[in-house]
């Protein structure tokens, strides 16, 4: 299964944006699925439910971090590589879907509890957010 499917399967189960994309890379990485489901889990919903940047953008993130950040405060190369990836991902990803922002993205905020009804009543997280998680992943890909 390529990880675009791994991360919109483990989306599917109730996982969040977030969670999806940086489990479906974590063992490439050396960090177990587990893992990756805790560190993830307060970026979903665009940032602890506040509809700001994109969950599958955030876990996306994350993922870049793990392959290229840097471990010694002097690996300037290492930060600056890492920071041109993000923004390459975020550059790819607004070209795709105009924004990176959740609220934006699904046309509703979310942070509110009109909002998150609004987006379970009219099914936007389910029909929206699998496609937002295949392009991450799809973009990671690519970058990586």
């Amino acid at each position: 299964m390529s990880k675009k499917e791994k991360a919109a399967a483990c989306f599917k189960k109730g996982f969040s944006c977030s969670q999806a994309v940086l489990s479906a890379y974590s063992r490439d990485f050396g960090l177990s699925r587990k893992t990756a489901l805790k560190i993830s889990q307060a970026f979903g919903g665009g940032m602890a439910r506040r509809g700001e940047t994109c969950g599958a953008v955030t876990g996306a993130f994350l993922v870049i971090g793990l392959k290229h950040g840097r471990t010694k405060a002097e690996d300037v190369a290492a930060r600056d590589k890492t920071y041109a990836l993000a923004r390459e991902f975020i550059r790819r990803f607004t070209a795709r879907h105009g924004s990176i922002q959740c609220k934006t993205l699904l046309g509703c905020d979310i942070s509110s509890e009109e909002g998150m009804k609004l987006a379970h009543d009219q099914g936007l997280t389910g029909s929206l957010c699998p496609n937002f998680i295949r392009t991450a992943a799809e973009i990671l890909d690519e970058i990586l």
